[in-house]
């Protein structure tokens, strides 16, 4: 953009101190036409600058934080996601998740999404095994519905799964790793149904070789997450669900490092009996898990999103519009 353009346009700044930054900074950031991205960049700055002045922060101190986010950008790929890591450690995915995808009373809870999640998904068919190089796990069944808020099932949804083998590795992290294995993508039957084999689910650390790693050590945290198997579930007439199901009882249920578990979704590992061992093709005693998922309509997660911007943002005094489900400047 020619500088030339816009200058005419923009205020003038001078004399800049601590006390006026702030409100240069909305100044000159406010000619932008986008009114969401206007009340986006004006909260973050407004925060930004309210905890520099708060923890007096130190010019040491800000740039040994510009080195660690600098670090944790080095060693993102395609495989290994260390943002996402970092967001997920200070508990701001989950908050983000809870504010974006609102569930009414009933429907299935969100939870993070993880920084192992890929788009390289094999796809797989009721009763298939989606595990198949880890000789040591322990076998599994898992049997699910997924049905909408007034219990009627919902056919052809698409459902994401990704898991860890019997050592706490997903795929990508072993050495050997050269297709997909512990993740597939199947669809609900007419049902709602949908069932797979797969191993017991482990606890395991996240990555803390880089940065992250190093942060819970100085903050005297340990980087375990507790026993678990990832969900996506997505149908175009419903709000996209990112969840898991975590093993009840897990040593590390109550401290997951990355804030994951929701009692609603802590869930008991039982045993088949002879009729689910016929019914599905596996031995007797084979550890089962089973679970009804239940989704909210787009519609009424965009209402609820928009009802809960209001009430919030009116408790801190904001007047805003509501523009699809987000609060904008007015």
């Amino acid at each position: 953009m020619d500088p030339s353009l816009v200058l005419d346009k923009l205020p003038k700044l001078l004399d800049l101190n601590t006390e006026n930054i702030t409100e240069n900074v909305h100044q000159i950031n406010s000619n932008n036409p986008d009114r969401r991205l206007k009340f986006v960049v004006e909260r973050l700055v407004h925060h930004l600058h309210e905890f520099a002045r708060e923890a007096r922060l130190s010019t040491d101190e800000w740039m040994a934080g510009i080195e660690f986010l600098t670090e944790i950008g080095k060693i993102c790929d395609n495989e290994r996601q260390e943002m996402v890591l970092l967001s997920d450690t200070l508990g701001l995915s989950l908050l983000v998740d809870s504010i974006d995808h609102p569930k009414p009373a009933g429907s299935t809870e969100g939870t993070v999404l993880g920084p192992f999640h890929t788009h390289n998904l094999p796809e797989k068919g009721n009763g298939d095994e989606i595990m198949l190089n880890d000789p040591n796990g322990m076998p599994m069944l898992v049997v699910c519905t997924v049905k909408d808020v007034n219990r009627r099932p919902i056919e052809g949804v698409k459902i994401e799964i990704w898991e860890t083998d019997s050592t706490g590795n997903y795929d990508v992290q072993r050495s050997d790793h050269t297709i997909p294995d512990g993740r597939c993508s199947m669809k609900s039957d007419h049902d709602g149904v949908f069932w797979f084999k797969g191993v017991l689910p482990v606890s395991y650390p996240i990555p803390h070789d880089g940065p992250v790693g190093k942060m819970l050590k100085v903050l005297g945290r340990h980087p375990m997450r507790p026993a678990h198997i990832h969900f996506i579930l997505d149908h175009p007439r419903y709000d996209r669900l990112v969840t898991a199901l975590y093993l009840r009882g897990d040593p590390y249920e109550t401290s997951d490092a990355v804030f994951g578990v929701k009692s609603s979704l802590l869930i008991d590992v039982d045993h088949t009996d002879q009729v689910l061992s016929e019914r599905y093709g596996v031995a007797i005693g084979t550890k089962v898990i089973k679970y009804d998922f239940t989704l909210v309509s787009e519609q009424e997660s965009l209402e609820l999103r928009a009802k809960n911007s209001r009430q919030e943002l009116e408790k801190l005094g904001h007047r805003v519009e509501i523009v699809n489900g987000l609060p904008c400047r007015m």
